[in-house]
């Protein structure tokens, strides 16, 4: 497939003061990400098991998640195929939502220093990848080097 046929499929690329803030929001959740995400990529197939007792969620969805998350990032700092790291992205959080909300995990904490977990986060990045997916990365990135169209 030719790259003026993928390039239909973006959504316009954003420029001026809207292109730098998708930048920074891109720079900085993509860091959080990379993070979050290096000691699932150290152990892609058994990061969900607790206390070397598994998980019982199979080891390759464990493995494209942890791919999902740590490449994602990567995408997202770059710039590079945003919609399709996003997208990813976005499935990765769905499965976390789902996970959550079986188990009964709250939407947030009683108290922010509480322990145990909620599920805000999730649904936070939920969001954040839809924004990407329907945005784009805006002009400031390698998708706009590659695609570039205004």
């Amino acid at each position: 497939m030719q790259i003026q046929t993928l390039a239909q499929y973006l959504p316009p690329f954003l420029t001026g003061l809207n292109a730098w803030v998708l930048l920074g929001v891109r720079l900085v959740w993509g860091t959080v990400l990379v993070v979050y995400s290096f000691p699932m990529i150290k152990n892609p197939l058994h990061w969900m098991d607790i206390n070397e007792k598994p998980s019982g969620f199979p080891g390759f969805l464990q493995a494209l998640g942890a791919i999902a998350v740590f490449g994602g990032g990567i995408g997202l700092m770059f710039g590079l195929l945003t919609p399709l790291a996003a997208l990813g992205l976005a499935f990765a959080m769905i499965i976390a939502l789902s996970l959550h909300l079986a188990h009964g995990i709250p939407f947030v904490k009683s108290a922010p220093d509480a322990p145990g977990e909620s599920y805000d986060t999730s649904l936070l990045y939920f969001m954040l990848a839809l924004l990407f997916v329907c945005l784009g990365p805006g002009a400031l990135s390698l998708d706009f080097l590659i695609f570039g169209r205004l």
